[in-house]
C-alpha cells in the first residue's frame, strides 16, 4: 500500500514538471474562475503609475518633462475639455505601447448580490467643466455608460477632478458615484485614472486606470485604457466673411469708381415721433 502511495505521489510531481506554468493556470482558473491573465481586458492587477507624459502636439510627440511646463499642460487640458463639453468621448482598452484600442470597451469582473459578471464601460459624457481652486486643478461632470452582463443600470454623474501636479504626475480620480444595479441598495463606483499620453491634435488621452466597485455589487479592474474626445484642443477657426469693403483701395473710394454696396431689402423703420427742439442762445 505504501509502494502504491510512493508511486502516485512520484507521478504527481512528474506532471507538475511537465505541466509547469500551464499546471499552475488551471490551479489559477479553478480557484479565481473570473480573473484573466494581465493581458487580458479584465486584468485586476495594481495600478501602474507612468514615469513620464507624452505630449503630441502639430503631428509631434515628446516627452513634457524636456519643453514642456505644468502650466501649458494643464491649460492645454483645459481647452481639450472646454471644447468637449457636452459631448461623448469613447473609451476603450488599449496598449500601452502603441496607444491603439484592443477592445472597444474596458471591463472587469464584479459580483452582482452572488451571482459572477463583468461590468463594461465604453463611453462618457462630459457634462460640465470648471476651473478649480488655484492653477492645477480642473473640475469636472462625468457621465459614464456602466453596462453589465447586458443591463444598463441608472447612474449619477461622476464628480471628478484632475489633477496636474507635475509634469510627469497627472491624475483624473472621482470621490465616487452612485449606480443601482440591484433592487437592494446602490453600489459606489471609484475611478482612479494615471494619465501618461496627451494628443493635443486628435483628442486621444491615454493612461492607467483603477475602477473599483463596492456594495450589493462588488469587484472591480485596472489596466490601460484610451479616452477619445470628439475635438481636438485647438479653437475653432470660422470662416470670416469678406466685408463689402474689403481689397478696395482709399483713392478708389474718393474718386467713385469702386462699386457700390449692395442695396438690402431690409425696411428701416422710421422714427417719426423724434422731435428737434432749437436750442436758446445766451
Amino acid at each position: 500500500m505504501l509502494k502504491i502511495t510512493n508511486k502516485k505521489s512520484l507521478i504527481a510531481l512528474a506532471a507538475l514538471a511537465i505541466g509547469g506554468c500551464n499546471f499552475q493556470n488551471a490551479l489559477n482558473f479553478l480557484d479565481r474562475p473570473f480573473q484573466s491573465e494581465k493581458s487580458g481586458p479584465g486584468y485586476s492587477g495594481r495600478l501602474q503609475m507612468p514615469n513620464s507624459v507624452v505630449v503630441c502636439r502639430s503631428k509631434q510627440c515628446a516627452a513634457a518633462k524636456l519643453s514642456m511646463s505644468r502650466e501649458y499642460i494643464y491649460n492645454s487640458l483645459l481647452h481639450l475639455f472646454d471644447n468637449n463639453n457636452h459631448k461623448t468621448a469613447l473609451i476603450c482598452a488599449a496598449n500601452p505601447g502603441s496607444h491603439t484600442c484592443t477592445e472597444n470597451y474596458v471591463t472587469m469582473p464584479i459580483t452582482v448580490g452572488i451571482t459572477p459578471a463583468y461590468a463594461y464601460i465604453d463611453a462618457v459624457k462630459i457634462t460640465d467643466v470648471s476651473v478649480g481652486s488655484g492653477t492645477t486643478k480642473l473640475g469636472l461632470v462625468l457621465n459614464y455608460n456602466v453596462t453589465y452582463n447586458g443591463q444598463t443600470p441608472s447612474c449619477v454623474p461622476a464628480k471628478s477632478l484632475m489633477y496636474v501636479k507635475n509634469v510627469n504626475n497627472i491624475i483624473l480620480e472621482d470621490a465616487g458615484y452612485n449606480c443601482k444595479m440591484t433592487t437592494l441598495g446602490q453600489t459606489t463606483i471609484k475611478t482612479l485614472f494615471a494619465i501618461d499620453y496627451i494628443d493635443l491634435d486628435y483628442g486621444f488621452i491615454g493612461g492607467y486606470y483603477s475602477i473599483g466597485f463596492s456594495g450589493p455589487a462588488y469587484g472591480g479592474g485596472s489596466g490601460y485604457m484610451l479616452m477619445r474626445l470628439p475635438k481636438d484642443a485647438y479653437p475653432l477657426a470660422p470662416e470670416l466673411q469678406q466685408p463689402n469693403s474689403a481689397g478696395r483701395s482709399v483713392s478708389s473710394l474718393l474718386n467713385g469708381t469702386a462699386p457700390a454696396p449692395a442695396v438690402s431689402d431690409e425696411k428701416i423703420e422710421m422714427n417719426t415721433n423724434v422731435q428737434i427742439f432749437p436750442l436758446q442762445k445766451n
